[in-house]
């Protein structure tokens, strides 16, 4: 039992997991995860998985378990977003949410509600529901900050299949900045950053001409993640 002078703020965790999955053209773009709160406030609302810290809880801890209750999905790798703490942002009580966020291949994993959350489901993040709380103000720096990151660091490379095409990692960066690439010079740059083996294969069973496949060079890809880089396109 804690009791102090001054009254003190809760703190909570919020978890922006994009989905991206790169299988049918016609349906790929970028996701979030949601679930639909089972209870009040916003009860059937919409919102990312998260909920209170523990007293004896670790931040990150608090969001992977939170992740998982709500959604049962694992993520490898959360990385902290930032630090929402405004006044009204929660009707209950003085709340400050520490929100992570990760971004992963839709297809490897399977989403099932449970705790407090009725339902969990990927969304397209072109046609979201009314969120709760402040949380489109929290999925708009989540895609600020992912947009930025991947202009200098290789992140999402490893949602590629092993050997892939380079339409297919053009697509991957084209789903993320929601913005279509100049083919010429997306591939000069790539090629630039010496971190792919020409796999000297192509594409089998595809309808139109075969493209060149490639994977990824380990220690040059993990020596570049580390180091950053400069992938202005």
């Amino acid at each position: 039992m804690f009791k102090y002078q001054h009254a003190r703020p809760a703190m909570t965790v919020d978890c922006v997991v994009f989905g991206c999955s790169l299988a049918d053209r016609l349906t790929a773009g970028l996701q979030v995860l949601l679930i639909r709160r089972m209870n009040s406030p916003f009860q059937n609302s919409w919102a990312f998985p998260g909920g209170f810290v523990r007293v004896d809880e670790e931040l990150e801890t608090a969001a992977h378990r939170e992740l998982v209750e709500e959604t049962g999905v694992k993520c490898g790798f959360l990385e902290q977003l930032y630090t929402f703490g405004r006044v009204d942002r929660d009707p209950r009580e003085r709340v400050i949410s520490v929100a992570y966020f990760a971004l992963v291949k839709v297809t490897d994993h399977q989403v099932r509600a449970a705790t407090d959350a009725s339902d969990a489901k990927w969304w397209p993040t072109k046609s979201l529901p009314d969120l709760a709380f402040d949380h489109d103000t929290i999925l708009n720096v989540a895609i600020h900050r992912l947009r930025g990151k991947i202009r200098y660091q290789p992140i999402g490379f490893e949602l590629m299949p092993e050997k892939f095409s380079l339409t297919q990692l053009q697509q991957f960066y084209e789903i993320v900045l929601e913005r279509p690439l100049d083919k010429r010079n997306f591939r000069k740059k790539i090629l630039s950053l010496d971190i792919l083996i020409d796999c000297k294969a192509k594409q089998t069973g595809v309808s139109h001409r075969a493209a060149n496949l490639y994977r990824f060079d380990k220690k040059k890809y993990e020596k570049r993640s580390k180091q950053g880089f400069n992938f202005e396109i």
